[in-house]
């Protein structure tokens, strides 16, 4: 398999990552109303905490993102640009990515991240209890 092709599938994982992310908080709201059980999993609702917490500490950090620096790595390792890319690969790239000021993302994800938090302790999870007896 090519180093494009990786590059391409290293980016939809990106994607899936930012779409877990970005629509579990909606759903877990919308879990809520509706009364969803899934949405009060521990470890789903632990899951989504972290993966925005991961990505609002890079950003404190100023600490590039691992799967961008895997993108950008597998790219030139092919000779190839993102503008080089396949469609889809350009595509999905296109979706991640956007020219503002790094701040601006920082300010985002940490604000995200705080509503994420904010969610899970108004709503907490539902840990099972053991059955005693």
């Amino acid at each position: 398999m090519g180093y494009g092709i990786l590059a391409d599938v290293v980016v939809a994982l990106h994607v899936a990552y930012v779409s877990f992310v970005l629509f579990g908080l909606p759903l877990i709201w919308i879990g809520l109303w509706r009364r969803w059980a899934w949405v009060r999993n521990p470890w789903f609702r632990l899951a989504h905490l972290l993966a925005i917490a991961v990505v609002a500490l890079e950003a404190l950090l100023s600490i590039n993102c691992p799967l961008t620096v895997w993108e950008q790595d597998l790219r030139t390792l092919a000779g190839q640009t993102v503008d080089e890319a396949t469609f889809l690969g350009r595509l999905l790239h296109n979706v991640l990515f956007y020219d503002v000021p790094p701040w601006v993302l920082t300010i985002c994800y940490v604000a995200f991240a705080l509503v994420v938090l904010g969610t899970l302790v108004l709503a907490p999870p539902r840990w099972r209890r053991l059955a005693h007896g």
